[in-house]
């Protein structure tokens, strides 16, 4: 692999793995036209490396502050910033304690769901043939435009809570399970089970991506093994500019979609993602 192919890979993966369009499904569709079929999935789990840190750059005021809520509730010290009603909606999903505390443990819920359904398809995701992906991105497509639907449904309602529950965290967890299989948007099932059982845009998106950070943490780990395939098959200068170019590219798509999602425009997508899948199945087999 050259510098130049790291780096197209890299853009590539930054700007698909916020967007709701399956970053792991383009990624495989790419290496398949540039001849990189023998690229190890660790470089993959590289790149959704750097993602992650533009994730953690863009919420670390709210990360920042579920990590000091979760010292807090584990180490029984009350919240020295005394808890007013409502919450900061600048905060978000930590705008309180008690939504923080609820926060977490929705993460590690929803993560949990994620890990399971991920160790049942770990044997067979990286093996998937392109009409599967391509598959993947037409239903990918018509679950974002129901999603967008669904989520105009609640907007304006005062019964309308913020913040997620556990059955939410259920659902959301079995949908980022799903989303990991190539052509199958992860962030876009997340928003969208979200979305379908009643969270809030905002949150929708907040949660989709700080439920995304222990997720990607778990895949690296897991391909930690394969690291000496990706120093003597790649090399390390592929790799250091593809993850410099996926951080950059992720941060700005990150900042792009956000203001998508809060406008409740998802369905915007899914005029790439099916006309894509449709030629896809049509010409590439």
């Amino acid at each position: 692999m050259s510098i130049i192919e790291g780096i197209f890979l890299g853009v590539l993966q930054g700007i698909t793995e916020f967007l709701p369009v399956s970053s792991s499904g383009h990624l495989d569709v790419a290496q398949e036209l540039l001849g990189l079929n023998g690229v190890p999935i660790l470089f993959d789990v590289f790149l959704h490396l750097a993602t992650l840190c533009a994730t953690i750059l863009f919420f670390r005021r709210k990360i920042g502050k579920l990590l000091c809520i979760f010292g807090r509730w584990i180490t029984r010290r009350p919240d020295p910033v005394k808890e007013t009603i409502g919450k900061d909606a600048g905060d978000g999903l930590a705008g309180t304690e008690a939504l923080g505390r609820g926060t977490i443990v929705a993460v590690i819920l929803a993560t949990v769901i994620t890990g399971v359904i991920g160790v049942c398809t770990s044997r067979f995701v990286s093996d998937l043939p392109l009409p599967f992906i391509f598959g993947g991105f037409i239903l990918t497509g018509a679950v974002l435009i129901a999603s967008s639907y669904a989520g105009r449904k609640y907007v304006g309602r005062r019964d309308q809570k913020r913040g997620i529950s556990w059955m939410q965290a259920v659902v959301i967890g079995i949908a980022q399970g799903i989303g990991t299989l190539p052509g199958i948007s992860r962030s876009g099932s997340t928003i969208a089970g979200g979305l379908f059982c009643g969270v809030d845009r905002s949150d929708a998106g907040e949660f989709s991506f700080i439920v995304a950070i222990p997720a990607i943490l778990g895949a690296f780990i897991l391909e930690l093994k394969d690291i000496g395939d990706v120093a003597s098959g790649i090399g390390p200068a592929p790799v250091i500019a593809g993850c410099a170019a996926a951080f950059a590219s992720g941060y700005l798509a990150l900042t792009w979609l956000m203001k998508i999602i809060r406008k409740g425009r998802l369905e915007w997508f899914a005029c790439y993602l099916i006309p894509i899948g449709v030629l896809g199945l049509l010409f590439l087999k």
